[in-house]
């Protein structure tokens, strides 16, 4: 107890918050085959506490599927669907939800339960506080991105699913930087910062985070189902069906805007991250572990565009997609590592 008062470090606290970025991680992929398989809106209703429970006899499943078959999805899309097909995506979706309630559960009954030991170091409390501030606002976010699609669209609104990823993945990174916080404790004093490292992992973490919110769009308009071909799209470098009307239009909902500026973020992404690898491999700054951020950065970046060009050149293969979509969470999380590395150097 003693030790981490002195130097702010707990292993106890790492290991926690680890564990639950872990599960954060697991239900953005299960969230991104949610979408991909059209079932983010199979459960028309938000029960956060009593909606854990399936439907547990047929006449709760008549009525969840009742429940569906009064949306626009199923009267323009899924028109005449059985029963059986309506469990295939209920599972999907009330998976998705399961987990974000598990995830709530595994932050706040520990952090209550260490906070009562006063296990956690004073300056990690505020921001443990935070994260589970995040937790429900995302939940909140959640509904509000369901309720877009059970009105009018036979989808969620792409802009609302943008949104409900990156908070998502900004509490997915919170949690791996305040991890790396609790294991490695309090920093020291250091000199001035050489080699503009500093700068340069925060815009490359950032152009990641933007490149995975690009990629929400890219799913929420369900892009990745045309201009099949690369390098091109449909033949053209630029797309000629790019605008979209008015400039949110075009950002928002555009297919081929979406994804041509995934393209191009993608393009950039790789430039970038190889370009962290080898000035990693050559700087007198990094060494050991920063060393190893830096070049797995560059790695991660090239092994995730080829995922990306084959997930679109095979027009989305679900467990393609979601293993791109793996693999975008990965390289946030070495990119916030390092940014997180990189001050102590």
């Amino acid at each position: 107890m003693t030790s981490f008062l002195k130097d702010g470090r707990s292993r106890a606290v790492a290991i926690w918050l680890t564990s639950v970025a872990f599960l954060v991680f697991a239900m953005v992929v299960v969230g991104g085959a949610t979408r991909l398989t059209g079932s983010g809106l199979s459960i028309t209703e938000w029960r956060p506490v009593t909606g854990v429970l399936p439907p547990l006899s047929q006449a709760a499943w008549e009525k969840a599927f009742a429940l569906y078959r009064a949306t626009p999805q199923y009267r323009q899309v899924n028109l005449g669907m059985s029963l059986a097909d309506f469990k295939a995506i209920f599972w999907w979706e009330w998976t998705h939800r399961l987990l974000g309630r598990i995830v709530g559960l595994a932050f706040a009954l520990p952090f209550v339960v260490l906070a009562g030991m006063r296990a956690i170091p004073l300056r990690l409390v505020w921001r443990c506080g935070v994260l589970l501030a995040l937790g429900a606002l995302q939940g909140l976010v959640g509904w509000w991105m369901v309720e877009s699609g059970l009105e009018a669209r036979v989808s969620v609104a792409p802009e609302r699913l943008a949104i409900h990823l990156g908070l998502a993945l900004l509490l997915f990174c919170a949690l791996v930087w305040t991890g790396l916080e609790a294991w490695s404790g309090q920093a020291r004093p250091r000199g001035e910062q050489r080699d503009g490292w500093r700068p340069v992992s925060i815009l490359f973490a950032a152009a990641v985070f933007l490149q995975c919110l690009l990629g929400a769009l890219v799913a929420g308009n369900q892009a990745g189902l045309i201009d099949n071909d690369w390098p091109l799209m449909n033949g053209w470098f630029f797309p000629p069906d790019y605008a979209g009307g008015s400039f949110w239009a075009t950002l928002a909902h555009s297919r081929a805007a979406v994804q041509f500026n995934h393209r191009m973020i993608a393009y950039a992404v790789v430039v970038a991250g190889v370009g962290v690898a080898g000035a990693g491999l050559n700087s007198r700054v990094l060494m050991g572990q920063s060393r190893a951020l830096a070049l797995g950065v560059g790695v991660v970046a090239i092994a995730q565009a080829c995922l990306g060009v084959a997930t679109l050149v095979l027009a989305v293969p679900l467990p393609l997609a979601m293993l791109h979509q793996a693999g975008a969470v990965l390289l946030l999380a070495l990119a916030t590592a390092l940014a997180w590395r990189v001050r102590r150097v």
